[in-house]
């Protein structure tokens, strides 16, 4: 398998951030859930679930980060045949969950009143004891991080966790099996596996 994409199939470089954003967006969910479900609130457990959702949360933000610049330096294959309204389509959908992605990760930190225990291996200071935050919350907004964070939260938890990504996560994969299974092209081939090549 090449590295760089092809006008025919992406490559392995395309493929493993895509899935792995995939997975990350999964154990990230997984952690949440795993916290707000299963652990009492300020137990050790609960603050270590925390911590996961956070780690996966940065590392999200890194690969997405990679991601938009592979995507940038690098070629995409070519479009599998359809109406110019689906291209459209395709390309709205993807910007939209590129946008949405970079909101969550933005918010899931300036939102966050601790630190960011990065796996245990090192320490990412919170939104509210930097620069920025003094800067633009503080002296430009007028406000302090409570009222920040209830704002913020609100879009990543309410607007954006709970609703918005569940629905372009689903979309995204409903319009794959559709082209699958239904169109039968290369949709799903390209960013997988494919036999024939």
């Amino acid at each position: 398998m090449r590295l760089t994409n092809t006008i025919r199939d992406y490559g392995f470089i395309a493929k493993s951030l895509h899935w792995g954003t995939a997975a990350l967006f999964l154990f990230s969910y997984l952690s949440v859930y795993f916290r707000h479900w299963f652990t009492e609130s300020g137990t050790s457990a609960s603050s270590k679930a925390l911590q996961l959702h956070l780690s996966f949360g940065v590392t999200i933000g890194v690969v997405v980060v990679l991601r938009i610049i592979w995507r940038i330096a690098n070629k995409t294959p070519n479009s599998e045949p359809g109406t110019q309204l689906q291209k459209l389509a395709a390309h709205i959908g993807h910007l939209t969950l590129y946008l949405a992605i970079v909101i969550m990760v933005a918010t899931g930190y300036m939102g966050t009143g601790t630190d960011t225990k990065f796996f245990n291996i090192f320490n990412i200071p919170k939104f509210a004891d930097t620069v920025l935050f003094q800067s633009i919350v503080v002296d430009l907004l007028k406000t302090d991080f409570k009222a920040f964070e209830k704002v913020v939260d609100y879009i990543h938890k309410d607007i954006m966790g709970s609703l918005l990504m569940w629905m372009l996560i689903i979309g995204h994969v409903l319009a794959a099996l559709y082209h699958h299974f239904i169109l039968k092209d290369r949709t799903i081939i390209k960013m997988t596996y494919d036999k024939s090549a």
